[in-house]
């Protein structure tokens, strides 16, 4: 990519990456994962560059890069795609908002048992031996991501292995009873 990155969006065709900040101490937060036909950079180019986070891929990632002057002239002459744009960052936001008042009302074993799950959703593959995440994250970024230490995930995942709700192999995690995780994180039904 030539030139500032600032100035350019970039529209995931394949992988995944997860969306990172850092603290003042430096140590590296989860904010977010991103797959499959999302857009980002956006907002460092509606910013007058100014970056937020920063991403960095989890697997292969093949992804189309797009000038920021063109991605938003194509906004500019495309009011369905404006409209589509505004429902995703709509969606960002209200996930950041429902992660924000997650940690003020869950414990930390909830919160983890409810991102497996959204993991799941998104991101796993349903095998014979249960739903497989398809992206290699580990223990200290999940612990990030859900604002726990990495002993609470540890403590959390050795409990869910005796009690075969989650396996791990190859550095891959396998959700065999999310029912059993949906009760774990007080999480409503899929589809609700």
């Amino acid at each position: 990519m030539e030139g500032d990155p600032s100035t350019h969006v970039l529209v995931l065709l394949t992988g995944w990456v997860k969306v990172l900040s850092s603290t003042m101490e430096g140590h590296e937060i989860v904010l977010a994962l991103r797959g499959p036909g999302d857009v980002i950079g956006e907002l460092a180019s509606d910013l007058g560059g100014y970056r937020t986070a920063t991403v960095r891929a989890l697997l292969r990632v093949e992804a189309l890069i797009v000038g920021a002057d063109r991605f938003n002239a194509f906004l500019d002459a495309h009011p369905g795609a404006v409209h589509v744009y505004r429902r995703v960052m709509a969606e960002r936001q209200h996930e950041l908002n429902r992660s924000l008042r997650t940690r003020m009302e869950s414990s930390g074993a909830e919160r983890f048992a409810r991102l497996l799950l959204d993991l799941a959703r998104r991101c796993g593959q349903v095998t014979a031996d249960g739903v497989t995440l398809a992206v290699p994250l580990s223990q200290a970024d999940l612990a990030s991501w859900v604002g726990v230490s990495r002993a609470t995930v540890t403590r959390a995942l050795h409990e869910w292995r005796e009690r075969k709700l989650v396996s791990t192999r190859d550095g891959r995690m396998i959700i065999i009873d999310p029912v059993a995780l949906r009760r774990i994180g007080r999480a409503p039904p899929t589809g609700s």
